[in-house]
């Protein structure tokens, strides 16, 4: 369960260029498997993060419907890149580009998920970091009933403008 009562800092951790921060989760997002460079940016142990769900590191200035995006496309097996910006223990951030995939059985079912993520280039996080306030500014105008819906059009308005999908747009910028 995510703590509440960690607070936010502007302290930035940037990953190294050779790192690959990798976890597995269950079906409902429970963390099963975190690599040790994981657990060196969650500034959590091991301990603390197996069984958790993977939202523990999620960052407030990360708008709930890049989730729901990110959530309904692994859902129907189909590969999801996104920029993420990641909240530590210590309440210090770090943004990653994640690449993150079902995991099938030999049937095609789905077991639970992977993400591999890595630093992402600074160009694209200018980019990314006014497009999330403005879907998390809408949210939080429409409040909790509406917020993924606002969200989500800010996004698909933007896409609209540029004729892109979500999916060119990532790995464009």
């Amino acid at each position: 369960m995510k703590n509440k009562l960690i607070v936010p800092t502007s302290k930035e951790r940037v990953m190294r260029e050779d790192d690959f921060i990798v976890s597995k989760t269950d079906l409902t997002g429970r963390i099963t498997y975190g690599n040790r460079v994981f657990i060196e940016y969650s500034g959590y142990t091991e301990a603390q993060l197996l069984g958790q769900q993977h939202n523990i590191i999620r960052h407030p200035d990360m708008p709930r419907s890049v989730f729901k995006l990110l959530w309904d496309n692994i859902a129907k097996k189909q590969e999801v890149f996104a920029y993420v910006k990641n909240m530590a223990k210590d309440g210090s951030f770090y943004w990653v580009f994640a690449n993150i995939t079902a995991s099938l059985d030999a049937r095609g079912n789905i077991l639970g998920y992977y993400s591999v993520r890595r630093k992402p280039r600074e160009s694209a996080i200018a980019i990314v970091t006014p497009l999330y306030q403005a879907m998390l500014a809408a949210e939080q105008r429409a409040g909790a009933k509406d917020a993924i819906a606002a969200g989500t059009q800010v996004l698909v308005d933007v896409l609209t403008e540029k004729g892109l999908s979500y999916e060119e747009l990532v790995l464009a910028i």
